[in-house]
């Protein structure tokens, strides 16, 4: 037992009248010592329901990411800014993703996008980023980090395996199962930045309260540009059965304007776009149909990647306006130049 971790235990665990929040220092030691093994599994499990049934605040999650910057083992920096993708890590069980083809569509237009993440996860098991790009033909568990940043660099494009540079974190992954629930450091996975240079951050989230988590912890932490959706399944996609729910704070690129927040509500349906959003009806054939997406064909899955690529487009500064951003996206996919990028990483991801 480590009695410089049971403190933690008792401020966060001692209920609605008598607890206490974290300071940022102080959850960042305690994320330290999780991340260490420093406490017992009973500490850990203890601590992280109790943080959850408490609720976590912005001060306490920035202390979390601090910790991880100091033990975690990053990409190296590139020249220009990275648009960084905060999905779920337990991944999607109900829709069919189109982060993949975000990022293979920004890379196509010179924007470097970095994907995270591990394998197969609790509390959903859902299909996770890594499993969609290896079924596309793309494994980037076998790469080190010099490589992974090569890509980043020269390709635009590049995937941070947790499982290989931040094990861990990766040890935590098993509480998740053991207890049932996320805790919050499922939360700041969702900020994670595994990358040591200037990022433009996307967050997806779930709950309204999620994002104020965030604009806090961000703010502290001197993030002077990131971007929130309220996504399919907490995840960076924008749904097309609904208006998107958007934050915006700071401009990428821009180091002059000081930077404001920004809401923004978008209807798919004023640009055509709108319906149902694609059920994820089984891996393999989620698989077959953003191949064909991607190669030009017209699928089901094809508004939702326009809808999606636009704004990311638009949003990343490449186009002046979301019509723009649509039109570009729709021209991209059509002529198969996402399936080009995806055929230009089979021949360098080895």
């Amino acid at each position: 037992m480590s009695d410089r971790f049971r403190p933690f235990i008792q401020r966060v665990g001692s209920g609605p009248h008598t607890g206490k929040n974290l300071s940022r220092d102080d959850a960042a030691e305690a994320m330290a010592m999780m991340l260490a093994a420093e406490a017992t599994p009973a500490q850990i499990g203890a601590f992280l329901i109790a943080h959850r049934i408490q609720r976590p605040r912005g001060e306490e999650l920035a202390g979390f990411l601090d910790a991880c910057d100091r033990q975690a083992q990053k990409l190296r920096a590139i020249d220009g800014l990275v648009t960084v993708l905060g999905c779920p890590y337990d991944g999607r069980s109900r829709t069919a993703p189109v982060t993949v083809i975000t990022a293979l569509g920004l890379a196509v237009e010179g924007v470097a996008c970095l994907t995270h993440g591990g394998g197969r996860m609790p509390t959903k098991y859902g299909v996770p980023l890594i499993d969609i790009w290896q079924g596309l033909g793309i494994d980037w568990t076998k790469l080190g980090r010099d490589r992974l940043s090569d890509l980043l660099s020269h390709h635009r494009i590049s995937f941070y395996y947790q499982p290989n540079f931040f094990p861990a974190a990766e040890q935590l992954v098993t509480y998740r199962n053991q207890l049932g629930k996320r805790p919050p450091i499922a939360t700041m996975e969702l900020m994670w930045v595994p990358y040591e240079g200037q990022v433009h951050l996307v967050c997806g989230f779930v709950h309204p309260p999620t994002e104020g988590l965030f604009q806090t912890a961000l703010n502290l932490r001197q993030q002077t540009c990131f971007t929130t959706v309220k996504g399919l399944e907490g995840s960076c996609d924008l749904p097309r059965s609904r208006p998107a729910i958007i934050g915006q704070f700071g401009q990428p690129g821009d180091d002059t304007t000081p930077p404001t927040w920004e809401r923004l509500h978008l209807h798919p349906i004023e640009y055509d776009l709108g319906g149902s959003d694609i059920p994820l009806d089984g891996e393999r054939k989620y698989i077959e149909m953003l191949q064909q997406t991607l190669t030009g064909d017209n699928t089901p899955l094809t508004p939702a990647a326009i809808w999606n690529l636009g704004f990311y487009l638009w949003r990343c500064g490449v186009c002046s306006s979301l019509q723009q951003g649509l039109t570009r996206a729709e021209q991209n996919l059509s002529q198969g130049r996402l399936m080009t990028k995806v055929q230009e990483l089979r021949d360098h991801v080895r």
